[in-house]
């Protein structure tokens, strides 16, 4: 406990400290983020780390997480349209290796760069909002998300009776699950009370539910698949927590839908 304590304090520390001060640090933060997620997953699942399908999928994250936005320039193709041709060259693999290379990796491989590119590429578009509150907006999410994690922990501690989802994260609990619903919504509504223009009650609201209810089901994802793998953790990089994928896995789901629905009101 006293390591895991340490490792959050200082992890936080830096996260926050650069979120602050934006601009390439963050998102420099970010993309070393991606990456050393993007090789624990990787390794997770059985493929060579540095091999030239894998390679495709580090420039794959690269491109999703290069900062047009800050240079201020116009990607030359879109994420979807990038994301295409990634799945083109990773299948094709296939075919030049001569099956040597197994097309069901090569789909492992195109899932995770998908995943984790996408994610943190959203995380890095909160940050740098049009409307100039991206600060608020990524503190909210985070504190959102960090709510539901203890507001679930602390309630199926002391309420959990009823299994979630035994099959998957034997510890997790319906009243947890409920707890940290709640614990999110409360959060979401004291960012909504603080600045009523930014956020109004209802996106709040929403956004407490998405950040409750999609950032649970990320920490389920990521369950399942290291359950799979047979892994308690996808790495070792932040003692006493595992790795990036471990402390990230909500946020890859949050960050995204809350985008992708709409409810950041700008």
């Amino acid at each position: 406990m006293k390591e895991r304590i340490i490792t959050g304090i200082v992890a936080g520390t830096l996260y926050l400290g650069l979120c602050l001060l934006g601009g390439y640090a963050y998102h420099g933060l970010l993309v070393v983020m991606a990456l050393i997620g993007y090789y624990e997953f990787v390794i997770m699942t059985k493929s060579t780390p540095f091999g030239a399908p894998a390679v495709i999928g580090y420039i794959s994250v690269l491109y999703m997480l290069f900062p047009w936005t800050l240079m201020n320039l116009e990607p030359p193709l879109s994420n979807d349209h990038s994301m295409w041709i990634v799945m083109l060259l990773l299948l094709s693999t296939t075919v030049i290796s001569k099956n040597k290379v197994d097309i069901k990796q090569m789909a492992l491989l195109f899932i995770g760069a998908v995943y984790i590119g996408t994610g943190f590429a959203y995380i890095a578009d909160t940050r740098q909002t049009p409307d100039g509150h991206g600060l608020f907006w990524t503190f909210m999410l985070l504190a959102s998300i960090w709510a539901s994690d203890i507001g679930a922990y602390f309630t199926g501690k002391m309420l959990g009776k009823n299994k979630l989802w035994p099959s998957i994260s034997p510890n997790k609990t319906v009243e947890g699950a409920i707890g940290g619903v709640v614990f999110a919504i409360v959060v979401a509504v004291i960012f909504s009370l603080i600045s009523p223009q930014l956020l109004p009650m209802t996106n709040a609201i929403c956004i407490g539910i998405a950040a409750a209810v999609v950032g649970q089901m990320g920490d389920l994802i990521q369950s399942a698949y290291k359950r799979i793998y047979g892994i308690k953790d996808s790495g070792k990089l932040l003692p006493g927590h595992g790795g990036i994928l471990d402390r990230c896995d909500s946020w890859l789901m949050v960050f995204p839908l809350v985008h992708i629905a709409f409810l950041l009101p700008f």
